[in-house]
This record gives structure tokens, C-alpha cells and sequence, in this order.
């Protein structure tokens, strides 16, 4: 008796693999201790997005953007920042640093939008706890980049301070003022009073300047000049030259520099 033949097995049918899911396009790196231009792409979105659903989506690329390479930032410019003065600081923490949030307070703000569409970085003076402190400022958003050297709506005794320095030693205030490294790339800047303050005389040779309630001082940038490593050296030279403005400054309100 023959042995039964045996039914050939169909094949079942390969699976097709399922298609590869796409991949969003990659952020553009920023450079090391650098920005690249990602972070005024991202803040001009945020201008036109200002919410917090399109910021979650997009939190990566604040981190990769921004975020990131402002804290590289902030570790390159510890090194240069000490050769000005010892006194000011370059923290890299990502809350309560030289890096100013992005979320706005807006409590008594008319205008409700949640975020900031600008970098900040401020490097404050060691005795500082505010915007207020003395220090140096980074500023770039998509319309403009600046950096900031002095203090900005001080207090009522340091304000006073600053004036009775700049009455009692003129001579001393004006060779910091118009320094011409100082004044090759910085002009003084900030609100004033349209009247001479009290205690001093509408003819003061320096009655523009003891009006002043800021005594800051901007630097404007390029964006050619902000972006890349090399920007680190270039901020740093520009800090430099604001020296003797900041020390002024700081000697006036009885702080080291």
C-alpha cells in the first residue's frame, strides 16, 4: 500500500512592512558657545503664536534654539566676563541664572501673551537679585540685537548715589563717559527727567546726565556679528570697552568692581 501523498502547503503571503514614518526636518544646530540663526526663526513664530499650545509644541526647538546655546553661552563668556571684574556673574542654570525667563509676568499686564520674544541674558553684579542690579546684557530677538552695560531703574539710593558722584566728580565722569573705546560702540541710553533734580542747579555743567533715571549704555550688533562662535570674543571686547563707565558706576554706589 502507498503512503498518501501530502497536499502542498500554500505560502502565506509576505506582509508588507509599513512605511517608515516621516521624520520632521531637523533644527538647525547652533554653533558651540554660539547662536545660530534657529533662535530668530523661533522668536518671530512665538511673535505670531503667542500661546502656550504652540509653545509646547514647539518646546524643542526652544530648547535646541535658544535654551541650549544660551546657557553655552553663558559658560564661554564666565572666563572673559572675570577679566573685566570679578564682581559679575555668568550662571548656567536654567532657572534663576544670567538667563532671563521666557514667561512673561503678566498680572497687571493689559497685554495677556504668555511669553517673551526675546533672549535675555544678564550678568549682574555678585550683590544683585533683580534687573535692577548692575551688570551686562544680552538682548536679541528677530527685529534687533543689543548688548546693555550699567543699571537700569535704580533705586532711589543708588540713583542718589550715582548723581552726588557724577556732581562731586565731574572730572572722573566725564573721562569714563567719553572714553573713546567706550564711545566707539556705546551711547548712553534710558529715561530722564525733564527738569533738574531737586538739590541741583539748572546750570550744572552735567545737568543732562544728572537727570538721567538710567544710566545704561547699548551697544548695537548685526546679526552677522551675533551669530557663531566668534561671538563670544566680540561681546566680551565690547564689555571691555564699557569699563570704565561700569566702574564708575559701581565705585558710585559703593560696590566692587
Amino acid at each position: 500500500m502507498s503512503a498518501a501523498k501530502k497536499k502542498p502547503v500554500a505560502k502565506k503571503p509576505a506582509a508588507k512592512k509599513a512605511p517608515a514614518a516621516k521624520k520632521a526636518p531637523a533644527a538647525k544646530k547652533a554653533p558651540a558657545a554660539g547662536f545660530g540663526p534657529g533662535l530668530f526663526e523661533f522668536f518671530a513664530e512665538l511673535g505670531l503664536n503667542n500661546d502656550r499650545e504652540w509653545f509646547e509644541a514647539n518646546k524643542s526647538r526652544y530648547e535646541e534654539q535658544v535654551r541650549e546655546p544660551a546657557l553655552a553661552f553663558i559658560r564661554a563668556m564666565a572666563g572673559p566676563l572675570g577679566k573685566i571684574s570679578k564682581h559679575f556673574l555668568a550662571l548656567d542654570q536654567k532657572v534663576g541664572g544670567s538667563l532671563m525667563r521666557i514667561h512673561r509676568d503678566v498680572r497687571f499686564a493689559r497685554d495677556k501673551a504668555p511669553y517673551k520674544t526675546n533672549l535675555g541674558i544678564q550678568f549682574r553684579h555678585v550683590v544683585g537679585k533683580d534687573v535692577h542690579a548692575p551688570g551686562f546684557y544680552v538682548h536679541a530677538d528677530s527685529d534687533e540685537i543689543f548688548l546693555g552695560a550699567g543699571t537700569w531703574h535704580p533705586d532711589t539710593d543708588a540713583l542718589a548715589a550715582i548723581r552726588k558722584a557724577i556732581a562731586e566728580q565731574s572730572k572722573a565722569w566725564v573721562a569714563a563717559r567719553d572714553n573713546r573705546s567706550f564711545t566707539a560702540h556705546w551711547s548712553l541710553s534710558g529715561e530722564s527727567l525733564s527738569r533738574p533734580p531737586k538739590g541741583f542747579a539748572a546750570d550744572h555743567p552735567q545737568l543732562e546726565d544728572l537727570k538721567r533715571k538710567d544710566h545704561i549704555a547699548v551697544c548695537k550688533l548685526s546679526t552677522a556679528e551675533f551669530i557663531g562662535p566668534d561671538s563670544v570674543e566680540l561681546i566680551a571686547a565690547r564689555f571691555a570697552a564699557s569699563k570704565p563707565y561700569m566702574a564708575f558706576l559701581c565705585k558710585a554706589m559703593t560696590l566692587g568692581f
